[in-house]
């Protein structure tokens, strides 16, 4: 079983609420094998020894939820649940129910199209080779010679629960009930034949209506899995809980993990909705959601700029109370008052008066809301997203329509908390939902404070002014880059009124700028040439200037050398556009560390503190309540399940389990764990048999203790490590920054009047910097920018990615940027500015460690080459003042 569940977990790259959910399974399968002739009651004993929240099928055979939040990947774990009885239980015959259209047409797409990132089925190599035969609601009669053609295939029927109801429409019997003359019985008695046909129910809390419950019992499936993120039903009387959940991940769980975007409730400081009338209201909460919306749009183009992801357009959610509503606010957003008429074509409304041709542009359009091309960036929609409706780019709701705060909370959000990459950034705006909520703001906070609330919601109190502001991305390219003609800082979204000192190219006609174009990228090419071109000054070399010259003749074609009049003309630019490089460039090499020899790793012997470690013996009886009665029944369960012939083994089988467990390897140390758990259990327990219960339960967080320890006593063998350099030099990567568009770019030698703000502003004046534009995120960074002006040759503050130094924080491995690099008479100083207290800080001792390694392999490199060592100095806070040199820094902090 752990054999085939690792397998398709690490090809599947499961999360661990999807790793856990596919355990799940495994388990219950070998509990209760899924087999046409199994005793139900049996099975449901069976799975409810060891899953206590399975009190009844609710079904007329075996069935099973996973309730896993909103943004988790249902769809994804159920490729993975499919792959694991397919591959683990040779299971060929599954039925995936859809509520809807939506999620019907969804759910085709994710499961057959292979070529698209969200393919349920990407890296199982037995589908690689032989991929699932799928058989929709709209194609299952020409499928229907597949069935017996090549019956060893796994076959996928997709359907929407409307095909497959049983009701009679006008007296007729639906299509899949009715003879097959190829098959020779209906295609939906083909199926209930079948002895392995699992059913997949994706949103499950839509299938227990009546109809639909008949519908699928008819069906006879040997097992069925249902998932959903609301496992209950709505009654008059308020919500009943399924009772046949085994896997319960909520939402607050989901977003403690950091799976999903976390909601934040937003509204005005100071704000007192008395003496507004409901439309002012409604106004001002649009107009407000908007102004958020306008600054998250540059505040995630920002972020992916600097980080080289792709750029996310984010959308506004507005919900209406009606259609009467819904079209009120499209014209609203329409006129040309609102926001000067700029969202006149990007808004859409979403609801159920639309038909026809209209309707049918209104799904695309909506559907079509994640492409970057789309123009839409306010959906406004009554009651219509719900289910099936999967985006990545919803980061703002304003919920206009009348309702108490917990299901505004709960009906709100459903729809916006997947990430758009996939995972958290530790960006807040990247990470975060905003939900406007100004008069209702405390009822939500109080709500969602609730010992039963589903979620913990953030708070953000928005100053009135920083609504008003219009902010721009501001892409700040190195000086070579625009002295050359290539570039200039770029200010996307907004027009800004930001403004700098104009930058004089070297270049004045349109020819030379053509030739100095192609002569940076034939320059760029030579980066990894280490050989011909170890540092950017040797392309100054007459041997090297010559291939220069011959390489963008070539790319240029003879036409475009024919501009020029003179022989040696593109010889001249190429010279100039090198020196220009040389000049503006300080030399990083791209480091690449890799281990000598073989890793060797393990874990020392060591004695266990098992002290926490007091299970008590499970019972053996089940108990039984009669609901209408209240009597009790106490029911004895016989022995089942796997055991292990030695009691040692669920220990072993438990931490071989963990990825960085190897038993061959490790097996000695294992047994002598597992005979101190066990010496510890019998300590306390009578019996052996004792012992064996407490271990069949409990041998999965009775493992995961033990590991825990076990990772205290980890060891690694180096025989050391070699760098090998992949370029000589790199080109300096463009920075991004989000600035306020009516703000004036700074001079960097004044400080801005609040000190507090500093981050919000750009600066610029410099004479060193590789970089015209730049911010500082503390006032002292700007004071040593000063003195770098004065006592370096050149310098720069680094982009996300120029180094690609990586230092480990926790158990993950994160970028390490430093706060600045100089160029100095004598060596190239990469450094760090720090609050003196902070110096003995893990992250920053381990960001330390890293950039001195990397600065040794880059000094050996470097002088290698007849160039200047790098080293890195880390300065405290307090040591920088504008009377300071740079050597009189780096003396004070302790050398570098």
């Amino acid at each position: 079983m752990n054999r085939h569940v690792n397998n398709v977990a690490g090809r599947l790259s499961l999360r661990s609420p999807q790793r856990e959910s596919l355990e799940v399974l495994a388990r219950i399968c070998e509990i209760a094998p899924p087999t046409k002739d199994a005793d139900r009651t049996a099975a449901l004993a069976a799975i409810r020894s060891e899953f206590a929240g399975v009190t009844d099928f609710e079904r007329e055979f075996p069935s099973i939820c996973f309730a896993l939040a909103t943004g988790v990947g249902k769809t994804r774990l159920m490729g993975a649940f499919i792959s694991y009885l397919y591959i683990a239980h040779g299971v060929r015959n599954f039925f995936v129910l859809a509520p809807n259209l939506t999620i019907y047409n969804k759910l085709i797409s994710d499961f057959s199209n292979c070529t698209k990132p969200k393919y349920v089925f990407q890296g199982i190599q037995d589908f690689a080779i032989n991929p699932p035969s799928i058989i929709t609601g709209d194609n299952y009669e020409s499928q229907a010679r597949t069935l017996f053609d090549r019956p060893e295939d796994c076959k996928i029927n997709i359907f929407n629960i409307s095909k497959i109801s049983s009701e009679v429409r006008g007296g007729k019997q639906l299509k899949m009930r009715r003879l097959s003359e190829y098959i020779g019985q209906s295609y939906f008695e083909y199926l209930s034949q079948q002895s392995d046909l699992v059913l997949l129910m994706d949103e499950s809390h839509r299938y227990r209506a009546s109809a639909g419950v008949r519908a699928i019992n008819d069906l006879k499936p040997v097992l069925g899995l249902e998932l959903t993120a609301t496992p209950f039903v709505e009654t008059s009387k308020g919500a009943i809980p399924f009772k046949n959940v085994v896997v319960d991940y909520p939402l607050a769980k989901a977003m403690a993990d950091g799976f999903v975007k976390e909601p934040a409730v937003v509204t005005r400081k100071d704000f007192n909705p008395s003496g507004m009338s409901r439309d002012e209201i409604e106004r001002l909460k649009l107009e407000d959601g908007v102004r958020l919306h306008e600054q998250v749009k540059v505040e995630l183009e920002t972020y992916a700029r600097q980080t080289g992801q792709p750029i996310v357009k984010p959308f506004v959610l507005v919900i209406a109370r009606d259609t009467a509503h819904a079209s009120e606010l499209l014209r609203l957003i329409q006129d040309d008052t609102f926001f000067d008429g700029r969202y006149k074509e990007h808004v859409i409304q979403v609801d159920s008066s639309k038909t026809g041709v209209e309707e049918d542009r209104m799904i695309q359009d909506l559907l079509a809301v994640e492409n970057e091309e789309s123009p839409t960036e306010i959906v406004i929609h009554v009651n219509m997203l719900k289910e099936g409706w999967d985006v990545t780019n919803l980061y703002t709701i304003v919920p206009l329509r009348a309702a108490n705060a917990r299901i505004l909370i709960e009906q709100s959000i459903g729809r916006g908390l997947r990430l758009p990459y996939g995972k958290r950034t530790g960006v807040n705006t990247v990470d975060r939902l905003n939900i406007i909520a100004h008069d209702k703001f405390q009822e939500i906070v109080d709500e969602a404070k609730r010992s039963d609330s589903p979620i913990r919601l953030q708070q953000l109190v928005l100053d009135a002014s920083q609504l008003e502001q219009n902010t721009v991305s501001v892409i700040s390219t190195s000086a070579v880059a625009e002295q050359l003609g290539l570039t200039e800082p770029q200010v996307t979204l907004i027009g800004s009124e930001a403004t700098s000192p104009a930058i004089k190219p070297i270049f004045a006609t349109e020819a030379e700028k053509q030739v100095a174009k192609v002569a940076y990228e034939v320059i760029r090419s030579f980066e990894g040439k280490t050989d011909l071109a170890p540092t950017v000054a040797s392309l100054q070399k007459k041997e090297i200037q010559e291939q220069l010259v011959a390489e963008v003749k070539r790319r240029l074609g003879p036409q475009q050398q024919e501009m020029f009049a003179e022989a040696n003309a593109v010889a001249a630019v190429v010279a100039k556009t090198t020196k220009q490089v040389v000049l503006g460039t300080i030399d990083i090499p791209r480091i690449i560390v890799v281990p000598k020899d073989e890793v060797k790793s393990g874990f020392k012997l060591f004695k266990l503190n098992l002290t926490s470690l007091r299970y008590p013996v499970p019972s053996d009886e089940l108990v039984a309540q009669t609901l209408r009665t209240g009597e009790q029944e106490s029911i004895s369960l016989g022995r089942g399940g796997i055991e292990e012939q030695r009691l040692e083994d669920y220990i072993v089988g438990g931490l071989v389990d963990f990825d960085d467990v190897s038993y061959d390897d490790h097996s000695d140390l294992l047994y002598d764990l597992a005979a101190q758990t066990v010496a510890h259990l019998k300590g306390y327990l009578n019996h052996d048999q004792d012992v064996r219960k407490v271990l069949r339960v409990h041998q999965k967080p009775i493992s995961a203790l033990i590991h825990s320890q076990m990772m205290e006593h980890f060891w690694e063998e180096l025989t050391g490590y070699d760098a090998e350099v992949s370029k000589g030099f790199t080109e300096l990567r463009p920075s991004a920054y989000t600035a306020n568009a009516k703000d004036t770019v700074l001079d960097y030698r004044q400080p801005p009047s609040e000190k507090s703000k500093i981050g919000q502003y750009l600066f610029s004046g410099f004479e060193r910097s590789l970089y015209r534009l730049t911010k500082f995120q503390s006032n002292t960074e700007r004071m040593l920018a000063i003195i770098l002006e004065k006592d370096s040759l050149r310098w720069f503050r680094p982009a996300k990615g120029q180094f690609q130094i990586f230092f480990k924080s926790g158990h993950e491995h994160q970028e390490y940027v430093p706060d600045f690099v100089a160029d100095t008479d004598d060596c190239i100083l990469m450094i760090e500015t720090k609050a003196g207290g902070m110096k003995d800080d893990a992250v920053v001792a381990a960001k330390r460690e890293a950039a001195l390694k990397w600065c040794e392999h880059a000094t050996a490199y470097s002088e290698q080459h007849g160039g200047k060592p790098w080293n890195y100095a880390l300065i405290p806070h307090e040591m920088v003042a504008e009377n300071m040199t740079l050597k009189g820094l780096i003396l004070a902090a302790g050398g570098a």
